[in-house]
């Protein structure tokens, strides 16, 4: 008999902030019910997270083996990379409007959606590189709405590090880290080569400084998903 498995369906949600259609992927899990309520866990890079990471896979798996809780994954896929950069960026022309759209227009469309717990501990960001950038620094502008943060291999910058530093109730959020030994010349979408490795440990030092609730760990591999795919497992049960 085979497992069950969840549903992935696709939803397209106008956004004011943005002034644009966004599309959406939606991971249901095995025998979703109206009745129980769900963490919700949001992918920037969505579509990356689905088809590279695999990430409905994994939690079938790990739903039915009983080894999270019941979750709710929606991807918020980039269109191309220009407009990645210009939302995921720092200094993206749309950075702090995409941070507006995941606050107050996603999350109240989700809630509104699913049977969701209307908690910040309740919801989670990942994102890998530029996208688990924006997906930190969501979470440090709205704590009370998002609680926990799931990066692999951001790109930290000083305007990030800075953010960290001045974030005042680390108590509220829960943070999950990796990043590679080998990202020290990681291409960017501008050109650039950059070294990854070192900013990731200036920001580790501060998180740890800071006092969050906190999982860092350095692995052997390079910025790809090669690495980050394999890691996601342990990231989704250590997070829920």
């Amino acid at each position: 008999m085979s497992k069950p498995s969840g549903t992935i369906k696709e939803y397209t949600f106008q956004s004011k902030e943005l002034a644009e259609e966004v599309d959406l992927l939606v991971y249901l899990p095995p025998n979703f019910s109206s009745l129980y309520k769900y963490s919700l866990l949001i992918a920037q890079d969505g579509r990356d997270y689905f088809q590279l990471g695999r990430i409905g896979r994994i939690l079938d798996e790990l739903v039915l083996e009983q080894e999270i809780e019941n979750i709710i994954v929606v991807g918020v896929p980039y269109k191309d990379v220009q407009d990645r950069r210009r939302k995921y960026h720092p200094e993206g022309e749309q950075h702090a409007q995409y941070i507006r759209f995941l606050s107050h227009e996603l999350v109240p469309f989700l809630d509104n959606e699913f049977p969701t717990y209307h908690i910040g501990q309740g919801r989670a960001l990942i994102g890998d590189s530029l996208a688990a950038t924006v997906s930190l620094l969501t979470a440090l502008k709205y704590p009370n709405t998002f609680g926990k943060v799931l990066l692999q291999s951001p790109y930290v910058d000083e305007a990030v590090l800075k953010a960290v530093e001045d974030f005042e109730f680390p108590q509220l959020i829960e943070l999950y880290h990796v990043i590679g030994t080998q990202e020290t010349e990681v291409p960017t979408t501008n050109g650039e080569i950059q070294n990854f490795i070192e900013p990731n440990r200036r920001l580790n030092q501060l998180i740890n400084q800071k006092g969050f609730s906190y999982f860092y760990e350095e692995f052997m591999g390079n910025h790809t998903w090669k690495y980050w795919q394999p890691d996601l497992k342990r990231a989704l049960k250590e997070m829920f």
